[in-house]
This record gives structure tokens, sequence and C-alpha cells, in this order.
């Protein structure tokens, strides 16, 4: 798999600045290296969509409505500003992409915020259709989802204050460490740095927000949630960038229904040859030139 490559600089660029804390702010779109911004995507639905053989594309046909699970509280992937109800994101443009191309247009995606715990749990008892979550493929999760994708391929790294000393995860002895329950990197803590005190939440924002009161040392998880939150908080924060994992997000879908999986894999490989993947990526992240997209694996 071609590891996706993402430079300070372009993340940097494509996230403005966020107000407030928690749930409560979303980029703007971002600006392109010139300083214009990106326009908005719009992705041309597939009319003549028919997947009958997936139980979940028919039964979502028939509803009217493709149910996806995503993030509320990650800037610049999956989030939702004050005074909105729409989430916004690289995450839900892929979600609006994929939906384009098995039929489904904007306004026929109802969204469901999804934590890091419940994507499993929502799609094994239908509450979602699929998830759109930086949802990372693992062995583990395959035992029970199905994935499409990868679509993005990201690092786990840290989270610290501006003036701390910590370079790196070899320096986490001793330190509180902040993640979300059920987690991949939160798991990767647990089983590699077993001396760091690792403390969980449901959601990233309020590891952002112990860590902005001291109460931990870092925050971790990959590292373009991260950058999101260090240009969030410019000058406060800064991400060690020192990735120590390869995160493959995938896109996660109910076991067993192959058709749709394959229906999801087309779709991501039809945005990624007709450039609306890379649309997708400058409007929310900014600068696509460092970036090299994954192969889609077709297990």
């Amino acid at each position: 798999m071609k590891k996706l490559r993402l430079s300070i600089a372009s993340v940097a660029i494509g996230l403005l600045a966020l107000s407030g804390c928690g749930q409560g702010g979303a980029p703007d779109a971002p600006a392109e290296g010139d300083g214009a911004q990106a326009e908005a995507p719009e992705y041309t639905v597939n009319d003549s969509a028919d997947f009958k053989d997936s139980k979940t594309w028919k039964a979502a046909k028939d509803a009217g409505e493709l149910k996806v699970g995503v993030k509320y509280d990650q800037p610049g992937l999956g989030n939702v500003k004050a005074g909105s109800e729409q989430p916004e994101g690289f995450d839900i443009e892929i979600a609006k992409m994929v939906a384009a191309q098995l039929g489904f247009s904007p306004d026929q995606i109802k969204y469901t915020e999804t934590v890091s715990a419940n994507r499993e749990p929502f799609l094994q008892q239908g509450n979602i259709d699929m998830v759109v979550a930086t949802y990372t493929i693992n062995d583990e999760r395959k035992k029970v989802v199905d994935f499409a994708g990868p679509y993005y391929v990201a690092g786990q790294d840290l989270l610290v204050a501006e003036d701390s000393d910590i370079a790196g995860p070899d320096d986490l002895d001793g330190k509180k460490v902040c993640s979300v329950d059920g987690s991949t990197p939160a798991q990767n803590i647990e089983e590699k740095y077993d001396k760091a005190e690792l403390v969980a939440y449901d959601t990233y924002s309020k590891c952002v927000t112990d860590l902005q009161s001291g109460s931990v040392d870092a925050v971790t998880t990959d590292d373009a949630i991260l950058r999101g939150y260090a240009k969030q908080y410019e000058g406060e924060f800064k991400v060690v960038g020192k990735p120590f994992t390869e995160e493959p997000y995938g896109v996660g879908l109910p076991k067993g229904d192959d058709a749709m999986r394959d229906a999801v894999n087309d779709a991501l490989q039809k945005g990624m040859d007709d450039g609306d993947w890379k649309k997708a990526f400058e409007y929310t992240l900014g600068s696509a030139d460092d970036v090299e997209m994954p192969e889609i694996d077709r297990y």
C-alpha cells in the first residue's frame, strides 16, 4: 500500500483558525496555496445506480436516505461549527462522493454522530449504513464489520504544549496521555507504551481541553486530526511530527454485504481517478500537491 503523506504546510494552509472548543467550531472553506479558497466540490449523482444485491443499499434506497456515521469534533475531517447542525470536513466530502455514486444526493444523507467506541455496534445494529469517521482498518475490526478503501492513510502522533519537551513516544514514561475510548491510538499506548498513563474519553475535544488545563501531558491520535487542533489553538500546542504508526482510514460497512463493499470501493476508485477525491481534499485540508493517494485494498 502506498503511504499517504501530508506535509505540515499542506494541512496548516488548509485549516483556518477555529473559534471555541469542544464541538463548537469547524473550519471555514480552507485556503489553497495562493490564498484563494478552494471551491466546494459538486458530485454528480449516479441516477442509474442499481445495487439490489446489497441488502444495505436496497434498504437505504427504499427508505430514500443513506445513514452515515461521522465524527463531530475533528477539525478538517468531521466537525460541526457553532450554530450549525451539518458536519463538514474531508470525511464528510468522502461520504458525499461515495453516496453520489450509490445514487444518493447530499440531501438524502442522514448524518449520525459516531464516536470511536460505538462504530461497530452502530453498524451491527443497523443504526447506520456506513461509517466515514477516521476509522482505521485492522484485522480485529474486520471480524465484525467490513471495510472499503482505504481512502486515506495517516500516522499516529502526539499533540503537546508549545513548550513541552516531549519529542516522541519514547518520552511518554510517567506522562498522562489522552485519547479516545475504543480507538486504535489508545490501544497502541496501552500495548506499546505501558509506562504512560492513559486517560480516555469519548471525544478528542475533551482531551484537548485537558491539555489546555495541564491535566494531561499529551493527546494522541492521527496526525491530520492533531494538526487541526494545533491550528485551532495556534501558539498553544504543537504536533511532535514523528508519526509512529500507519493508520489506513476505511469506510466501515455491515459485515458480509460484499455487494455494498464492492460498490463503495468502486465509488472511491472513481473519485480518485476523476479528480473528485483531490477536490475534496483541497476543499477541506489544503493543497494536495504533496499527497499520494492510497491504493484500494479489495480484500
